[in-house]
């Protein structure tokens, strides 16, 4: 006689039980998703105004109460991002107290490499041209110095024996364009240069500024200082987004090409009332040496290209064929 042996059957779950378990997973996962999505979104900047703001991180300060006062003064999106980031980078011992210069731009990974970096304020700074002087301030408060002591350094009465300053017109109160030392630079030839093209040696340096903003290759600069000044000699608005961009930072506003400033050149005719940034010898050399061509429009392309036209119509056709991205296409 064979005998047979039989084990206990096994039992499954109920359908409808595995279902629910895995649209539980699934909306375990979707969370999770969503969840990591918001972080990063909340990492952002909170707008695209680089106005700069002081904010003070006193000794002793958590990081649960440094990113509630950022949140307070609309610098950071969300404290728990802002916690999060900290903890899971293990930056929480490497914030750093003392004043800042921060500004709703800054992402909150960039607020965070503020606070933590090497705070070492010295006797020699290094002032990198295209900066404009409301950077200039934050870079040097960034970098240790109060503001009290920075605004000082930043007020031009304290250099009234300066030479660079004594082009600066009367009422203009800013060091803008007149930084890097700009006095060592400004030779009677650069000047007599500047007054062959009917320009005074400020106007000159506001035309340098410009060219500076505009374009970062050296070839092009000359070019862009040739449109500029034969748009000058012709009575046309220069047509320059940076200097209306320029305009509205000044004044407090997320750069924009609509703010109707005395900076805005798409607006205006004529130069800027100053410069709009620190300015590189080679800017300098291209405003006083502009080139020998006949453009009268020029636009950068996404690929970094600058291309020159004579006419609307070409310039139009040129920037629909490169400039997407940066002309906001």
């Amino acid at each position: 006689m064979i005998g047979y042996a039989y084990g206990k059957k096994k039992r499954r779950l109920p359908q409808r039980i595995l279902l629910l378990l895995a649209g539980l997973i699934v909306l375990l996962i979707v969370g999770v998703l969503i969840t990591r999505h918001i972080y990063y979104v909340d990492l952002e900047p909170v707008s695209a105004n680089p106005k700069t703001q002081i904010f003070t991180v006193e000794k002793g300060s958590s990081v649960k109460q440094i990113a509630a006062d950022l949140q307070d003064n609309h610098l950071i999106r969300s404290a728990w991002a802002f916690q999060l980031y900290v903890h899971s980078h293990e930056l929480t011992d490497k914030l750093q107290a003392g004043t800042y210069a921060l500004s709703p731009n800054q992402d909150t990974p960039s607020i965070v490499t503020t606070m933590t970096k090497g705070r070492i304020a010295t006797h020699l700074v290094t002032i990198y041209p295209g900066r404009r002087i409301d950077q200039v301030r934050a870079d040097l408060i960034n970098d240790g110095f109060s503001p009290a002591v920075v605004e000082q350094a930043l007020d031009p009465a304290q250099y009234s024996n300066l030479p660079a300053l004594a082009f600066k017109p009367a009422g203009v109160n800013t060091l803008e364009g007149l930084l890097i030392e700009m006095g060592r630079h400004l030779t009677p030839g650069v000047q007599a240069a500047f007054a062959a093209e009917n320009l005074t040696t400020y106007q000159g340096l506001t035309l340098a500024s410009m060219v500076e903003q505009e374009v970062d290759k050296p070839t092009d600069r000359p070019q862009v200082a040739q449109v500029f000044l034969s748009r000058l000699k012709g009575g046309s608005a220069l047509g320059s987004d940076v200097t209306a961009r320029y305009g509205a930072i000044a004044a407090g506003r997320a750069p924009s090409l609509s703010y109707d400033s005395p900076y805005n050149t798409l607006l205006h005719t004529g130069l800027p009332p100053s410069p709009i940034s620190t300015i590189s010898a080679g800017s300098l050399t291209a405003a006083i040496h502009p080139a020998a061509t006949h453009w009268l429009y020029f636009v950068t392309g996404d690929n970094g290209t600058t291309y020159f036209s004579t006419n609307l119509r070409d310039h139009q056709a040129l920037s629909a064929k490169y400039c997407h991205k940066l002309c906001g296409r």
